[in-house]
């Protein structure tokens, strides 16, 4: 069977429930044609909206972050439990800002994988370097202490579910985007990596997303790349004219 591409779209700290109902609305026909799945991961107020809008479509609505605990004393947190209740599908864990502006650390992103696992959502798990552990040529070093933390006590059959995203932290937010050949060949030292910790079978079916600078006028040169299976977008996701075209091109 044929892997469909993922197109993920990441709000961050952007929109109210009504923009989303608004957005959503506004970009179903214009994306109700596109062979990749559509994901979009909205703030916590809007889940519930974003969900209802997007019932019968081919968008799949997903939360940013989560907690690695169920349920108990942690304040402004929100657990997987909750996030599946609003029949959320999937989360994003360990994004960049997460990591270098809360300061989570592999460990603690590696739990959240763990139960979003156990509960049912699917994880897409973000590792990336920064532009300073790039020039040092620590890349793949990087990477691969945060992929095998962060896959830490997971089967190949929870792996299944499992998508991850390649961020590198110098091209977020910074209208760089890495060359389509710098993009594909980082793709293809991690489908190594998840070979070397899980095996053929799910390096072949796991997603591997490419999130940097992604816009209209670069995702067909990316998503021409063998090891590159989908886009997970920031700014240009804002917009129901970008991210449609970016949907469509890919």
């Amino acid at each position: 069977m044929e892997k469909k591409y993922i197109i993920a779209g990441n709000w961050k700290m952007n929109k109210t429930h009504l923009d989303a109902k608004e957005f959503i609305k506004d970009i179903i026909p214009q994306v109700n044609k596109a062979r990749s799945t559509v994901y979009i991961a909205v703030p916590f107020t809007a889940l519930q909206t974003a969900v209802e809008a997007a019932k019968d479509t081919n968008i799949v609505i997903g939360a940013q972050n989560m907690h690695d605990e169920e349920n108990g004393a942690f304040t402004g947190e929100i657990s997987s439990s909750q996030l599946k209740c609003l029949d959320v599908k999937f989360v994003i864990l360990g994004h960049s800002e997460r990591r270098h502006i809360f300061k989570e650390d592999n460990a603690f992103i590696n739990r959240k994988v763990i139960r979003a696992l156990k509960d049912g959502l699917k994880p897409i798990l973000c590792i990336g370097e920064t532009k300073e552990e790039r020039e040092k040529k620590l890349t793949h070093q990087i990477l691969d202490t945060q992929f095998s933390e962060g896959i830490k006590n997971i089967s190949n059959e929870e792996a299944a579910n499992l998508t991850i995203a390649y961020e590198p932290v110098w091209a977020i937010g910074t209208g760089i985007s890495a060359t389509s050949e710098i993009a594909e060949n980082t793709h293809t030292y991690i489908r190594k990596l998840i070979i070397k910790y899980f095996d053929n079978k799910i390096a072949n079916s796991m997603h591997i997303l490419y999130g940097g600078s992604v816009k209209p006028d670069n995702v067909e040169e990316l998503m021409q790349q063998e090891n590159i299976d989908g886009v997970l977008v920031g700014g240009a996701a804002l917009k129901v004219e970008s991210f449609a075209q970016i949907v469509n091109k890919a």
